[in-house]
């Protein structure tokens, strides 16, 4: 299918290239850190090579038979790790193939020491949830992932992080995951990358 051949060659190499850079400045200081869904590891391989002060590894529902980084799997909803056992916990893209991202976020303000980190989309403006599940499908469903196409709005993101006790410290809502003439369609703020810290 022509619209999967281009995903695949164009936009998901920027994507991933454009989230790790982002996700690098974001990232704490050296800090270990959890990849929750990580895939193949892409995005965590590249980040490292940002910031090699930093230690990385991933939980994913599926197996891959190469990852770029150790990988382990779980059933999707309870983190096989210990209490305040990583600095930080991180999603990319994540949360919104959940039934109910509080469930991983709430596991994640278990494992994590001090940080979590969060690229997710926000359900803002016109069509929004109609552009959000088509970008969803084209980039997952011929995968196998799930798509429950569950967006949340800005106020339901910070409810939440309110119920967790998660303060926002930094914030990016600008990424540029596109190219300029596919951005205003696909980019106009239906992104973010957010890093927050228990209170």
């Amino acid at each position: 299918m022509l619209i999967d051949q281009y995903h695949s060659s164009y936009v998901l190499t920027r994507r991933v290239s454009v989230l790790a850079r982002h996700l690098a400045d974001v990232a704490p200081s050296c800090a270990d850190i959890l990849d929750v869904g990580c895939g193949d590891g892409q995005v965590a391989q590249i980040l490292l090579a940002r910031r090699p002060d930093c230690k990385l590894s991933g939980v994913d529902v599926l197996a891959r038979e190469q990852t770029a980084i150790p990988v382990s799997l779980f059933d999707g909803k309870i983190l096989p790790l210990g209490e305040e056992s990583k600095d930080a916990v991180m999603f990319v893209d994540v949360l919104h193939h959940t039934d109910d991202p509080l469930v991983l976020l709430r596991e994640a303000t278990r494992v994590s020491r001090r940080w979590i980190i969060i690229k997710d989309h926000v359900r803002h403006g016109w069509a929004a949830g109609a552009t959000l599940r088509f970008m969803d499908w084209v980039g997952n469903a011929r995968y196998g992932v799930a798509l429950p196409y569950n967006y949340w709005t800005e106020a339901q993101w910070r409810a939440a992080w309110k119920e967790l006790n998660l303060q926002p410290v930094r914030s990016i809502t600008k990424l540029g995951l596109y190219p300029w003439w596919a951005n205003w369609i696909f980019g106009r703020g239906l992104h973010f990358i957010t890093l927050l810290e228990k209170q």
